[in-house]
């Protein structure tokens, strides 16, 4: 059994590389998911409401159902990814499938016709609104060894913290998981390189780049793969509550639970024959494991502008996250005259609970409906990614790390048309999105560009709605933050079928 290791007082040394920039993102974007109408028209909904999914755009919109109704939608999931390192390129695909929505809302009307609030409604919803699964393979030759990694981490580091000492009885376990208590993630990584005799300590080499430690890894070419594979999904539960006054203004209310289950495994492999070199191959597997759940709010109106336009704003408060988080490593080194090493620690570090919060979201929609054959709508979302923040924002290493999302991140804004067109009980829909990047140099994750398209079928107290949509968007992340921090360019493309099944209640 792996031991367990709980990471109390190092939580500052450890979380400049455990928790970063590339996870405030990640936890702070979300995709295009809902019902298969919602999708089929990219989520422009803001002025629309009518369906459950529109909830997620402005709560306001659950007062536009004239009936309580019901709505459950399956989601397949189709991504590819084209990676290319170093001049080497792979390609590989994935499939899943998901329960991508389900929900109810159910409308009370208010009999009175003398009343100015007409109805008011209540909804149950859940929606998924990240996917965390993917898996790819770069692979290339590169100038620059993983062993950097390692040796960056080493600075600073005593070397009587990394020995282990048989005459008291130390094993590698123990040293490991002693380090991760009392110094840290850095010492541990410092570790694990100096185990596997990636280098040596030499207090009198000056002129090593990395004295007083020196480098078992000649400099020269290396043949490296990177392995990436994760699973998990970001999911959302909304209460909504929302009100009709006379016959032009809807009000609503979300008050929403967030939670995140998020597996990732990297596993990164190095072969060399460079001359000098003591160290031919090289074996190193991170595994992290994250659970969080979190807390928002959404507020919106949508009114009536005249005969035919519709217009809505909406306000969605920054999540509140609290996130725990596990890591387990593993590394492996070869050497042609002396043999393997394996540094296997078995320790699982459990770190103490941080907190997230994700930007705030602004929302301003028009839609203009052609009597009731026909509607074209507009969204416009504006999200300003460099106000996320690792808290407590009094920790030295949060204190770095939001920094850097401050310098790095921008504010960011997404667009949205959809349209549909009825004819008889027959629904044709379509739209598309471009989402502008987070990064103020829309190089490490760049720009999103989507399309949809999809149809419906009434058959009165039951709706069927099939949808198509698809998207792009390249990044280009490091391989490591600290160290080895060459990047990969990934295009990755996504299409789902979404089947949605929507009732009288």
């Amino acid at each position: 059994m792996k031991k367990l290791i709980f990471v109390f007082t190092a939580i500052i040394s450890m979380s400049a590389e455990a928790q970063n920039i590339t996870d405030a993102v990640r936890y702070s974007g979300t995709d295009l998911n809902g019902t298969a109408r919602y999708r089929a028209m990219s989520g422009a909904f803001g002025a629309l409401g009518g369906d459950l999914s529109s909830l997620n755009v402005n709560p306001a919109g659950s007062a536009i159902f004239l009936n309580s109704s019901a709505t459950l939608s399956l989601n397949v999931e189709n991504s590819s990814n084209e990676v290319s390192f170093m001049n080497s390129f792979n390609s590989n695909s994935n499939s899943n499938t998901d329960l991508g929505q389900a929900g109810a809302v159910f409308v009370f009307n208010n009999f009175d016709e003398n009343a100015d609030w007409k109805k008011f409604s209540l909804g149950f919803n859940y929606n998924k609104s990240s996917s965390y699964e993917n898996d790819f393979l770069a692979f290339g030759t590169n100038t620059r060894s993983i062993n950097n990694y390692f040796l960056e981490f080493a600075q600073g580091i005593p070397v009587d913290l990394l020995e282990v000492d048989l005459t008291r009885n130390q094993t590698i376990a123990g040293v490991y998981a002693d380090l991760g208590e009392r110094e840290g993630f850095a010492a541990q990584q410092a570790f694990l390189g100096y185990q596997g005799y990636l280098y040596d300590y030499e207090p009198d080499n000056a002129s090593s780049p990395f004295a007083p430690y020196t480098s078992n890894v000649a400099t020269g070419s290396f043949d490296q793969e990177y392995a990436y594979a994760a699973t998990g999904l970001n999911g959302k539960f909304s209460f909504n509550f929302a009100t009709q006054y006379q016959d032009f203004l809807y009000l609503g209310l979300n008050l929403n639970t967030h939670f995140i289950n998020y597996e990732r495994m990297t596993s990164f492999f190095e072969v060399n024959d460079n001359t000098g070199s003591e160290i031919n191959e090289i074996l190193f597997e991170d595994r992290l494991s994250t659970l969080g759940s979190g807390f928002s709010l959404q507020l919106g109106a949508l009114a009536k502008v005249g005969e035919n336009v519709r217009a809505g704003i909406a306000y969605e408060s920054p999540t509140w996250y609290t996130i725990s988080e596990e890591t387990t490593q593993y590394l492996k080194t070869y050497s042609l005259e002396l043999g393997e090493a394996i540094v296997d620690p078995n320790v699982v570090n459990i770190y103490p609970d941080y907190k997230l919060q994700t930007p705030a979201g602004y929302t301003g929609s028009l839609a203009y409906l052609f009597g009731t054959s026909a509607l074209l709508s507009f969204d416009y979302t504006y999200k300003d990614y460099s106000t996320t923040k690792f808290k407590p924002t009094d920790d030295p290493a949060f204190r770095s790390q939001n920094e850097l999302i401050s310098n790095e991140l921008k504010g960011a804004s997404t667009f949205r048309v959809g349209g549909e067109y009825r004819i008889e009980n027959w629904s044709l829909r379509g739209g598309y999105r471009f989402e502008e990047s987070p990064y103020s140099n829309g190089f490490t994750v760049g720009d999103l560009e989507g399309y949809s398209a999809g149809l419906g079928y009434n058959f009165g107290n039951i709706k069927i709605d099939l949808a198509y949509d698809h998207s792009s968007r390249e990044n280009n992340p490091q391989l490591y933050q600290t160290g080895l921090t060459d990047r990969f360019r990934n295009s990755r493309e996504n299409s789902n079928y979404v089947l949605s099944l929507s009732f009288g209640l």
